[in-house]
Order: C-alpha cells, then structure tokens, then sequence
C-alpha cells in the first residue's frame, strides 16, 4: 500500500495542477466479502472500509480516478441460511488492501463552471491491485478448523463501481457508491491454498469461482486548480 500512496504522490506532482480541476477526497463505508464461507448475500457489510480518493476531471463526462482503500473480510458460516455451510462453521478475517485506477463516466454533464448544484449517477471502471493474507485450513483440525495464514499474498481485481454525486459547494462533492470487485484468486478465504505449500491443508468449496468483495459507502472530496474549458461534445 505504501508503494501504491507513493507512486500516486509523485503521479500527482508530475502534474500541472493549474491546468486541470482536480479532486482529492476520502471513502468512508464498509465491506462484506462474497465466496465459499458465510452468507450469500451480495450486500452484507461486516466491517468498515477507508481509503483516499483522487479525481482528475477531463471533462464534464469522464474522469481519470484513483482510490486507495483498506479493509478487513471477514465471514462467518454461521452468518448464512445455507445448512451446509452452517454444520461446517468456518469463519475467516482476512486485511486487504487495494489500489486502483480507472476511468469514472457521468450519465449526465456534470459541469463545474456552473454555479447551481450539479447531479449525475456515475459509472467506474478498471483494474484494482491488492494485497491481503494468504490462509489455509490444517485438514488435522476437523471439524473445527481455524485459518493458518502462511505467507503474504498479492493478485488484482476487476472492479464495477455504480454511484450517485452531487457538489453542494463549488468546492465540495459528495458522493453514495457501491462497487463489485471479481478478485482474480480464489483464496481471500482459505478455501484453495497453494498446492506447493507443503503443509497438511484442504480445499473446499468451488474451485471454479473466484472470491469477490463489496465497497459500499460515501465519498467526501474537495476541488483545487483552475477550471477547464470543457469543450461541447
């Protein structure tokens, strides 16, 4: 996380910040994880998520973004209607944390020259890195097998990212989001370990899916540099 705050500082300075409107702000909401362990609800937030936020606005449609946010998955089997998954009680807490950077695409202008309140939903595409605890589960432990983390791991994810902003002030926007990320490993949870760890260990679940997890919150940025002349497409 530390490189990814430093890459996007020296990013930022590289920048003419006099010739473009830019955005610095923060996420506050929280995260629930989507996988083999717990429940199956697509929205069940467990616990909270911050993170730091950067908007480089091109014109009143699209914006370059970048967000760093960190977090904590946690679930429970028994936090789910599934009785199968309730009989085998496996739970998990993993931290995570993720740099990402893609491009934002307001369904409607959303022009900063104006000087009355602006509204649009937005759309956020792109590629997020992250890093979290790599677990497996001690096969010598059943039933009541607890996650082992064994090493630190790193992979990416695709994040989806659907919201609502509104800038109440010239310098101030606020904004209410909900992103998907498909995690490109299955094993945020423990459930498919590496095969080469050398260590008692089991899989369990689908093999064939991979894990995802859920931001949902609000954003709080404020604007700096001098306003573009955004040009009528």
């Amino acid at each position: 996380m530390r490189k990814i705050i430093f890459l996007f500082l020296l990013i930022i300075s590289s920048i003419n910040l006099k010739a473009q409107y830019h955005e610095m702000g923060l996420f506050i909401g929280a995260s629930n994880y989507i996988g083999d362990i717990g429940s199956d609800y697509y929205v069940m937030p467990t616990k909270s998520a911050i993170g730091l936020l950067y908007k480089w606005n091109l014109t009143t449609r699209y914006s370059i973004r970048f967000s760093a946010i960190n977090t904590s998955l946690k679930a429970s089997d028994y936090r789910t209607s599934d009785l199968n998954r309730f009989g085998r009680a496996y739970s998990f807490e993993n931290n995570l944390s993720e740099g990402s950077l893609g491009i934002e695409f307001n369904f409607l202008d959303f022009n900063l020259h104006e000087e009355q309140t602006n509204f649009s939903p937005y759309l956020y595409l792109g590629v997020s890195y992250i890093k979290f605890n790599e677990f497996y589960y001690n096969s010598s432990l059943i039933p009541v097998a607890k996650p082992i983390e064994y090493e630190k791991g790193e992979s990416f994810s695709i994040p989806v990212i659907f919201g609502i902003k509104t800038n109440p002030s010239p310098y101030l926007i606020l904004g209410l989001e909900i992103g998907a990320r498909y995690a490109l490993t299955d094993n945020l949870d423990g459930s498919s370990p590496k095969e080469d760890i050398g260590m008692d260990y089991f899989s369990f679940g689908n093999n064939n899916n991979n894990d995802w997890y859920i931001f949902s919150g609000i954003t709080i940025s404020i604007t700096f540099g001098d306003l573009p002349c955004y040009c009528k497409e």
